[in-house]
């Protein structure tokens, strides 16, 4: 099972057009056309790297980003349901006692 694996040697038409540009601006006089080509690949070369690394922080960004979110959705489902218990917790319970107040009200009374 073969998988598709694009080439990682490749460098993109901009990045060849705009390391070109940059060799030619700083050619220097009497150097040969083969060492301003060997240039502009260098410098096409790490402009290549340059954007693999700038990928590489945009997406771990992205992700502490959507893990902070997912946190923050997190903390705010876990709180609203902890503050609404509390108050409901007493509710069974008095009406036990008040069940029981009765009930020994209307024995003493009944008597």
């Amino acid at each position: 099972m073969a998988k598709y694996k694009k080439n990682q040697n490749t460098v993109s038409d901009q990045s060849q057009d705009a390391a070109t540009a940059i060799a030619k601006g700083t050619q220097k006089p009497g150097q040969a056309k083969e060492q301003t080509k060997l240039i502009a690949q260098g410098i096409a070369k790490g402009i290549e790297q340059y954007k693999k690394q700038q990928k590489a922080k945009a997406r771990e960004a992205d992700k502490a980003q959507k893990k902070a979110a997912k946190a923050k959705r997190e903390a705010e489902v876990e709180q609203p349901v902890a503050v609404e218990s509390a108050p409901k917790a007493w509710l069974p319970w008095g009406l036990l006692l008040v069940s029981w107040v009765g009930f020994a009200v209307y024995a003493v009374v009944v008597k």
